[in-house]
């Protein structure tokens, strides 16, 4: 458990991890598909996202859903995540 950290261009490996009130500045986040992260009352500035492993494989599954023509699937996909879908 990670408790008001600031990481500032660091590499962070999100993977089961649980932060709170953390500051992420310009840093590298990777998502590898395990267990979801827990993100409460943090902030995030300039950082670039990174799916790897089977996060990365599910994207790219959803790339190739768009691309054959399910744009519709995708988007209700994003409708369920955003919660738009309710």
């Amino acid at each position: 458990m990670s408790t008001s950290v600031v990481y500032s261009h660091e590499t962070v490996s999100l993977d089961g991890q649980f932060f709170s009130d953390c500051e992420f500045l310009k840093s590298r986040l990777i998502f590898a598909g395990g267990e979801p992260p827990i993100s409460e009352n943090c902030r995030f500035q300039d950082c670039e996202w990174r799916f790897d492993g089977p996060a990365g494989n599910t994207l790219a599954y959803l790339k190739n859903l768009w691309g054959a023509g399910e744009k519709a699937s995708v988007q209700a996909a994003i409708k369920e995540i955003t919660g738009a879908a309710r």
